[in-house]
């Protein structure tokens, strides 16, 4: 039996795969408190595809999922940081301060599994967001956290991790990504 392709396996599980417009098109935010439900609803489709993504792949580096990767255009986004840490709900965030520090690791997509790619990221960004009852809250995220929220702040822009990729550096099939055996890697 033929075992599915990354990319085909997300897609059976509802995750919309890379050529869809969704993907590419900037979001509408929500207007909180009043679409509260609709936000609530978008959270709720976005946990209950993670789950159904978590039986089939693990993720050791954590993992994202941006509202338009399930077809919804709103500017939510879930980060299941690695381990035991509590998911981070995003509803319009907006990322409103970077470190100029950077450094460069593989990054993957739902959108588009079967390769990897090298991907710049600054090491600290601050990041607005708003609440359900519609206040503002704004918090700072570091090292792989800080990129697992930045890749998925992007998508809500409509940019794929691709975008942000040096000149002439082009991404890698998974297999061979594999083979490398990188995790991401932080001093601490």
């Amino acid at each position: 039996m033929n075992q599915a392709r990354p990319s085909e396996q997300m897609r059976d599980l509802g995750v919309v795969q890379d050529g869809a417009p969704v993907l590419i098109e900037p979001v509408r935010a929500f207007a909180l408190p009043a679409e509260r439900e609709a936000a609530e609803q978008a959270v709720e489709q976005m946990f209950s595809a993670m789950e159904r993504i978590r039986q089939v792949h693990p993720f050791a580096k954590g993992m994202g999922l941006a509202a338009p990767q399930i077809g919804i255009g709103r500017a939510a986004a879930v980060v299941q940081p690695p381990g035991d840490a509590s998911a981070v709900v995003m509803l319009n965030p907006r990322i409103t301060d970077r470190s100029s520090e950077a450094d460069e690791q593989y990054e993957g997509c739902l959108s588009f599994f079967d390769v990897r790619g090298l991907v710049p990221r600054p090491l600290r960004i601050t990041v607005e967001t708003t609440t359900l009852d519609g206040q503002v809250a704004t918090t700072t995220y570091e090292r792989g956290l800080a990129r697992l929220i930045h890749h998925e702040i992007d998508h809500l822009d409509g940019l794929l991790y691709t975008a942000r990729m040096r000149t002439g550096v082009a991404p890698i099939p998974v297999e061979q990504y594999r083979q490398t055996g990188r995790a991401w890697a932080y001093e601490q």
